[in-house]
């Protein structure tokens, strides 16, 4: 080797460890910004596979804790709530043939989820009743409130977490991580936080549901999208649609990315072949036993006794009851009319969202539901355009949480037929953003804390009367506190922390969390007026849904800035 090539080498300089506002600078010193980082402080510099044990087995704790309360529906007839559903559609899809899923007593918690929640519900019905089968005897077993039942429901939801939604997390925050340099320490303390998301936690192990499953298949799309694995991240989502259809919110922003990489920078044809034939393969795997189950019942003489036609089927040209194609078309189009049901109405119960809202002051029933679809479409499209169009022409990977977090709020807020377990959808691509660039500074946090916490909060009418004001009144405030935010911390809105926080947003941020504070306790100790028995309930409606607003307004500012739409600020934004 000649000299010249020995000294034109030059070593490696090593990067120095940057905190992402997990550490604070006082006295010379460093030290954690937030109580949640001085927990995991022993674990700087360890990798997060070494920390990941002891992170799992303790919020697999708090899950079980939660679960050690009562659930939606317990000792609550006639029609108790969404566990006995759950029970109830395990018990269904093991005990009838296929083409009854989507017919069988509809007015006994009839199924209404997609295909991928039948066959779960088939795999733990048939677990379950090998260990006791009256658990699921057909009919029998309505309203069963046993106690060894209610153990193994409350496992099933917590290993299907465990198969799904964790990994998932994991994975996602490990590739956001290498993208946006984030150390692994940082990547624990962002973990921690989100798997120990106190709505989350409410829900799924308390109130009872397996959300968490829904969730996990969107955020491995958006993982498999970071990756640069699209058709992938198509799979994944097809199934998160097939698992519950709610995860349309966050349909357009995958589309928009999706389609933005095939345009952007330039035409690629073949890429977008390849994603709308994985697409259409893994609908036709989704649906495939449904329709082959039906097409097999049909030649067997199975008939569905008492099922009156589709309402989708009447738009169709007239059919051959006795054709081959007609058993599968027949039960098509029955499970679409199940899984999006407009005809219960804009909103079934009080939500924080702006119908809601308006209702209030404004009664929207006294219009034509057609109208009020078409209002509420039309509301939701203008919500949804900007983070789309910003996919649509800059499909940047590091883009993708806000964009999808902007959607979803969109939804939310706009939408038709939103439930107030729906704040769950927003909150996770939210929350995932602790987990990128700054994502534990405080002018992130703060955002991500106050959504949250005003998220769970607006549970609280659902979580009262499921029996859970304990767990709710112990997630929260911890989870709050080990995050530095109020109402018993204040740490993140304190100068000393890193970023900078605008005035505005600190009065805007202490007076709502004085509302919620103040709130709780007028709910507790002040009866409502006569003639108003759900005055409190209302007032929360209010207050989350100005709340939630502004979260969206925040998401989409944000996701302008760090697209560079914003003269200036982009390059500001680098620099610091």
């Amino acid at each position: 080797m000649s000299s010249s090539a020995r000294t034109s080498h030059k070593p490696r300089k090593r990067r120095g460890i940057t905190y992402n506002g997990s550490v604070v600078e006082a006295n010379g010193q460093r030290k954690p910004a937030f109580p949640l980082a001085a927990f995991l402080w022993p674990a700087k510099g360890l990798s997060l596979w070494f920390v990941l044990p002891s992170v799992l087995l303790t919020v697999a704790l708090f899950r079980w804790a939660t679960g050690l309360w009562t659930y939606s529906g317990y000792q609550a007839p006639p029609m108790h709530g969404d566990f006995e559903a759950q029970r109830h559609w395990m018990e269904l899809t093991i005990h009838l043939p296929i083409s009854q899923w989507y017919f069988y007593d509809l007015q006994w918690w009839g199924l209404d989820y997609p295909p991928l929640t039948a066959y779960h519900s088939w795999l733990l019905g048939k677990v379950g009743s090998l260990i006791e089968p009256s658990w699921f005897a057909l009919d029998a077993s309505r309203g069963l409130d046993d106690s060894l039942l209610k153990v193994y429901m409350r496992g099933t939801v917590l290993l299907s977490e465990y198969f799904i939604y964790i990994p998932a997390v994991v994975v996602f925050l490990r590739r956001i991580s290498r993208l946006e340099s984030v150390s692994s320490w940082e990547s624990s303390i962002a973990l921690v936080a989100i798997l120990m998301q106190p709505s989350t936690l409410l829900i799924d192990h308390g109130h009872f549901q397996y959300n968490t499953v829904m969730l996990g298949f969107s955020l491995a799309s958006l993982s498999s999208m970071i990756a640069g694995r699209l058709r992938w991240a198509c799979v994944f989502f097809v199934a998160a649609l097939g698992f519950k259809q709610m995860a349309l919110f966050y349909a357009p922003a995958i589309f928009a990315y999706l389609l933005g990489s095939c345009i952007s920078p330039k035409i690629n044809l073949s890429r977008f072949i390849s994603i709308a034939l994985v697409t259409v393969l893994s609908f036709g795997l989704l649906f495939a036993p449904l329709l082959l189950g039906a097409i097999y019942d049909a030649r067997r003489g199975i008939t569905i006794k008492g099922a009156t036609n589709p309402p989708l089927l009447s738009v169709l040209p007239p059919l051959n009851p006795k054709a081959w194609y007609f058993a599968p078309i027949f039960q098509l189009t029955q499970s679409i009319h199940r899984i999006f049901p407009f005809a219960r109405g804009l909103f079934e119960d009080k939500v924080a969202n702006v119908w809601c809202a308006l209702h209030t002051f404004h009664k929207l029933h006294i219009y034509p539901q057609v109208l009020v679809q078409r209002a509420a479409l039309a509301a939701t499209t203008t919500a949804i355009l900007p983070p789309l169009l910003i996919l649509l022409h800059r499909p940047r990977k590091d883009l993708l949480p806000l964009a999808t977090a902007t959607t979803a709020w969109g939804f939310f807020l706009c939408a038709y037929q939103v439930h107030e377990k729906n704040i769950l959808l927003p909150l996770l691509p939210m929350t995932m953003l602790l987990g990128g660039k700054g994502g534990l500074a405080a002018p992130v946090r703060t955002w991500v804390g106050f959504a949250n916490v005003l998220g769970a909060w607006t549970l609280f009418p659902l979580l009262r009367r499921d029996g859970l004001a304990v767990p709710y009144a112990v997630l929260l405030p911890l989870w709050a506190w080990l995050l530095g935010l109020p109402p018993f911390s204040l740490s993140a809105y304190r100068k000393s922390e890193r970023g900078h926080i605008g005035l505005l947003t600190k009065v805007v941020h202490l007076d709502v969390y004085s509302v919620m504070v103040a709130w709780h306790v007028l709910e507790a100790l002040v009866p409502p007026p006569e003639g108003k028995p759900d005055l409190w309930v209302v007032v929360n409606v209010l207050v989350g849904a100005g709340g939630f607003g502004l979260c969206y307004l925040w998401c989409l500012g944000r996701l302008l800035v760090q697209g560079g739409y914003v003269a200036g600020v982009e390059e500001k934004r680098k620099e610091e």
